[in-house]
């Protein structure tokens, strides 16, 4: 787990991009507003971001590029943001499916992005021993199928900018009402605002088409690799959502449908338990 005293969300640290020529570097993100991120707020209201991803921006096209070159050179470090300029790293919103191709990666850096969401095909990823997003403050949760990556072992993540962080509790979106048929729902043009993504397929506990059953989400904070993310599950029914774990120690064990939900007090200070607290 990493974190910051108070993050600056309109500068970009290095990282990803301190090794490139200055011409090239990031010198500003986009801002968020979505909580603060230096002190608590839990009765606040959060919503989802609700951009779409422009695919026909050239920041796009060339990220599929640079995706193509890494599946097919079998490549085990993947820093697609350094092959971009500052104005294409503008323009990258969330990833393209075409990740789940990956499958060599262990190491993935997404060090000072503008993602707002990551899409599930990041669990095809087998190979991934370490996830840097660090300092991508507009993103806030995470697909649960992360954890379908069974090497995953050390992460890099701005905790604070995350829903539900132990720190300063701010609240999650509230989810949509549980649907048993999607017959009037399209799962591959939803609006981000109300759904988290504009595409959800497979259920993201049995991998079954929600197509042929229904939508259940639901959110549940678990421990992935070196930090406790809180996870959007796609769940194609009611028994799935029975199947998913416990939540992590310091959060809600059961999952929930977001909103102010009530969340353990954060009196523990010690150094080395699993509640995330230091």
């Amino acid at each position: 787990m990493t974190d910051e005293a108070e993050p600056g969300l309109n500068l970009n640290r290095g990282g990803d991009t301190s090794d490139l020529p200055l011409e090239r570097r990031v010198p500003r993100q986009r801002t968020c507003s979505c909580f603060s991120q230096s002190r608590p707020q839990p009765r606040a209201r959060v919503g989802f971001h609700g951009e779409r991803q422009d695919t026909s921006a050239p920041g796009w096209r060339h990220l599929l590029e640079l995706i193509d070159e890494a599946a097919a050179d079998g490549r085990e470090e993947f820093r697609p943001l350094t092959g971009l300029s500052p104005e294409e790293r503008q323009q990258i919103i969330t990833l393209p499916p075409s990740i789940a191709r990956l499958t060599a990666v262990k190491h993935f850096v997404l060090y000072g992005s503008n993602l707002v969401r990551i899409p599930p095909e990041i669990g095809a990823m087998v190979s991934l021993e370490r996830f840097t997003p660090y300092t991508s403050y507009r993103l806030h949760w995470f697909p649960y199928e992360i954890t379908r990556c069974p090497n995953l072992t050390q992460s890099t993540v701005s905790t604070r900018a995350l829903f539900g962080n132990y720190k300063l509790r701010p609240p999650f979106p509230q989810l949509r009402p549980s649907l048993d048929s999607v017959a009037d729902l399209d799962p591959g043009n939803l609006d981000p605002r109300r759904w988290g993504a504009t595409v959800t397929h497979g259920c993201s506990v049995c991998d079954r088409p929600i197509e042929q059953s229904g939508l259940h989400q639901v959110w549940i904070s678990l421990r992935v690799a070196t930090d406790v993310l809180p996870l959007l599950v796609n769940a194609c029914s009611g028994a799935c959502v029975a199947a998913l774990p416990g939540g992590a120690r310091g959060y809600n064990l059961a999952p929930h449908k977001g909103g102010r939900v009530d969340q353990p007090a954060t009196d523990c200070d010690c150094d080395d338990c699993d509640c995330d607290c230091d």
